[in-house]
């Protein structure tokens, strides 16, 4: 088929290499001018490692990430709290690595053919039509395929075309960013776990990515105040400082050695009750944007990538239309538990009354454990659900 993706994150990317795998022609449009390595850093998870590794990015992201297996977990004062295996335990599908968001996003373009990823390309409108869909860009021109994809975010267009919204909701949450040299860190260059930091309404997460190079910092704090739902509105040190104020040495180093900051305002959406019609659908996070609070976002996206392509493979635009609906039936069931497991995370770091931090640890990482969020293998249960048709 002759496929349209209209986003080059990580999902629209991962998607493209794993159509493209299945023998599908396969165009991506992004709004931007240019794919620079900016953004933060995040964790790719068993359920995407083992999953990557079918089309044989496994050993380039242990080139560019970093082992995030280990971790400790600390109070404000600094006191190790007895809790292992936090957030996860072990997943029998591999290992997580760290990764810069940017550099993981250049990697993923570097394995397309440049003519198909096609750059300044903002869709404005998504049309379903006979036996076909429609873009219509920004600058005028507009494209037809087979299947039209939108994965290009919470902001997304396509959304109107499937006929489904998803209102956003704060959590009354801010997520202040910073990225940091990590031989600016000496408690960091003596010890390269993933460590977090847990306190009265706030946490403060640190760990490494760009093969170790960088430390990526993330400190949650509660917020009656509107903030973009952006991973780069610029934010002031000062405010990260006062939110941290007290707290153990290590914490007060890594914001003293950090240059900038950004601030993420936390919203939650529902589930969508649709993503699809007969030649347009959803990925990511314009199907189910989620809270980040098991860093399974993007893990989500290349489940939906990877399912989506398994389900495709020897499709034609002909049998089109049944698969989009059994991709949509097996991973709105899968993101919407994904995004209730996020939620109640959410809730359980926000459990104020809760100041025994070790019990707050634990049980975020028993909620996590119960649900096997990490041990799920998006390519075997999308063949599942093509069997059972």
């Amino acid at each position: 088929m002759n496929i349209a993706i209209i986003g080059a994150g990580v999902g629209g990317l991962t998607a493209a290499i794993a159509l493209r795998a299945k023998g599908h022609h396969v165009n991506v449009y992004e709004q931007t001018a240019e794919l620079k390595a900016i953004g933060a850093g995040f964790g790719v998870l068993p359920n995407a490692m083992h999953l990557l590794a079918t089309v044989g990015l496994d050993d380039d992201i242990k080139r560019i990430g970093y082992s995030a297996g280990a971790s400790i977990v600390r109070d404000l004062d600094g006191n190790r709290l007895p809790v292992e295996n936090w957030p996860q335990k072990p997943s029998p599908l591999g290992s997580t690595y760290a990764v810069h968001r940017g550099e993981f996003q250049l990697l993923l373009a570097s394995k397309l053919p440049a003519e198909r990823v096609h750059l300044g390309k903002r869709a404005v409108k998504v049309q379903q039509l006979e036996g076909h869909a429609r873009i219509t860009f920004a600058d005028g021109t507009d494209v037809t395929a087979d299947l039209v994809i939108g994965a290009e975010g919470i902001r997304t267009v396509v959304q109107e075309a499937v006929g489904v919204q998803a209102p956003a909701t704060s959590e009354g949450v801010m997520a202040y960013r910073a990225l940091v040299p990590v031989e600016k860190l000496g408690w960091a260059l003596e010890d390269q776990r993933l460590a977090i930091w847990f306190g009265p309404q706030r946490t403060f997460l640190c760990y490494l990515v760009s093969a170790g190079r960088i430390m990526n910092v993330v400190g949650y704090v509660p917020s009656d105040r509107d903030a973009e739902e952006s991973w780069s509105a610029p934010a002031e040190l000062d405010e990260l400082r006062a939110e941290f104020a007290g707290w153990e040495p290590r914490v007060q180093e890594t914001i003293n050695a950090a240059e900038s900051t950004f601030k993420w305002g936390i919203f939650d959406r529902p589930s969508l009750p649709t993503w699809s019609t007969a030649s347009i659908t959803l990925l990511g996070d314009a199907a189910h944007a989620m809270v980040p609070h098991l860093g399974q976002g993007a893990n989500q996206a290349m489940e939906d990538a990877f399912a989506l392509a398994t389900i495709l493979d020897g499709a034609d635009k002909g049998s089109l239309a049944p698969l989009l609906k059994i991709y949509e039936n097996l991973r709105i069931a899968r993101t919407s538990l994904v995004q209730r497991v996020s939620r109640e995370a959410g809730g359980l770091y926000r459990d104020f009354a809760n100041d025994d931090l070790t019990k707050k640890a634990e049980a975020i990482s028993d909620l996590i454990g119960s649900n096997h969020l990490a041990g799920y293998d998006a390519i075997a249960e999308a063949r599942r659900a093509l069997a059972q048709r």
